[in-house]
């Protein structure tokens, strides 16, 4: 019979333990892997992600192909600059933010809808390696899904854009510097002389009409002005307008296109991190669900263009207003702020190192609380 030197026995059981990772709060890839194949089997929730994401641009944009290509006279082209900026920042990135949200509730509270929480502590695995794995494993789904989406949108308004840019009812050369704006004004006069948006006294006898709009009064001839005058006006009435000229564009540029995409992958990883947090502090999906289509569709639509006193300081906490001033320049404001291409209320003042300091905070917060309530909850 032979005995074992204690030293042997320490090395060994040190050797064991150091190979039994289960305890470390740090996922491994097995277990993501386990997570995104648990959401992708939830085919309900996967459509309405293809549905949203891609389906309802592509719809749009197809019935705008068929339209142009059936009777181009009556519908214009298909895509273009104007196309783009309207559905990334009236339909992507609202609705991306909401099936975002939902797939994070749903990852955050599927193992307690379907009774599997307890099997898992009985493993023996860190409850906050559970947390943590069902983070890349909802984002490996929700970012090619939104991205697929995007490019979509953006391979048709580059390829099916205007020949022309229209700009304020009249057809303007695009990408014109500013003097070459002024050299065209000045070889259209009349057009832009009373076609133009201007703000200010001009020599010509048009009256400023709706949104200030130059207009001819009734029974005055522009003709009976000089044409120097004419000239004159019209390279002034370019000079004003030029900024906001060049913020039009046949197609979108590809700069815009990639901030733009970043920004929205932003959007909707903000909304499955927070989702996902709030599902496992509440242990249901339901209500975080509808928590967060109210904070998307009502609140920071309220909260972030009309200054509540005493309170500006808390609508500026929002993560929703907090992405909307990281929002690319170029692009019509979300929320019905003013900004290129849209009226509306300005956005409330809010700083970039603020903002950041917000979106960072929101998602650090919701992950801690989400991991803190899986790690206390009861099996």
């Amino acid at each position: 019979m032979t005995s074992t030197p204690s030293s042997t026995l320490l090395a060994a059981t040190t050797t064991s333990s150091g190979r039994d990772r289960r305890g470390s709060w740090l996922p491994t890839g097995a277990m993501i892997t386990t997570r995104i194949m648990e959401l992708r089997r939830r085919r309900g929730l996967m459509a309405a992600m293809i549905v949203v994401n891609i389906g309802i641009p592509a719809l749009f944009l197809a019935v705008r192909l068929v339209a142009h290509a059936v009777a181009p006279r009556s519908y214009g082209p298909a895509g273009g600059y104007d196309i783009f900026s309207s559905l990334v920042a009236g339909v992507m990135f609202v609705f991306g933010f909401i099936v975002a949200a939902t797939v994070g509730c749903t990852a955050g509270s599927v193992d307690l809808t379907e009774g599997m929480f307890r099997h898992l502590v009985i493993t023996g695995r860190s409850r906050l390696a559970l947390y943590f794995a069902r983070i890349p494993a909802g984002l490996a789904i929700v970012v090619p899904m939104v991205a697929a989406g995007f490019v979509i949108v953006c391979a048709v308004c580059v390829f099916a854009a205007p020949t022309k840019l229209t700009y304020q009812g009249l057809n303007v050369p695009a990408g014109l510097s500013r003097s070459g704006l002024e050299t065209w004004a000045a070889q259209h006069p009349e057009e832009v002389v009373c076609g133009f948006n201007y703000r200010g006294p001009i020599g010509v006898p048009c009256g400023i009409g709706p949104n200030g709009k130059i207009v001819t009064p009734p029974g005055v001839k522009i003709t009976s002005v000089s044409h120097a005058t004419l000239v004159a006006d019209a390279i002034k009435i370019a000079q004003q307008d030029y900024p906001d000229y060049a913020s039009h564009f046949l197609s979108p540029p590809v700069s815009l296109m990639i901030k733009t995409g970043l920004w929205i992958e932003l959007e909707a990883a903000i909304g499955f991190i927070v989702g996902l947090g709030l599902a496992s502090l509440m242990g249901q999906r339901t209500v975080p669900v509808i928590l967060m289509i109210v904070l998307e569709i009502i609140l920071t639509p309220l909260f972030s263009v009309h200054v509540i006193p005493h309170l500006i300081n808390v609508q500026r906490g929002l993560v929703g207003l907090a992405t909307a001033h990281l929002e690319p320049g170029g692009l019509p404001r979300v929320f019905g702020g003013g900004g290129p291409g849209g009226g509306g209320n300005p956005l409330i003042p809010e700083s970039t190192t603020v903002a950041v300091v917000v979106i960072v905070a929101w998602l650090v917060g919701w992950t801690a609380l989400g991991a803190w309530r899986m790690a206390t909850r009861d099996a």
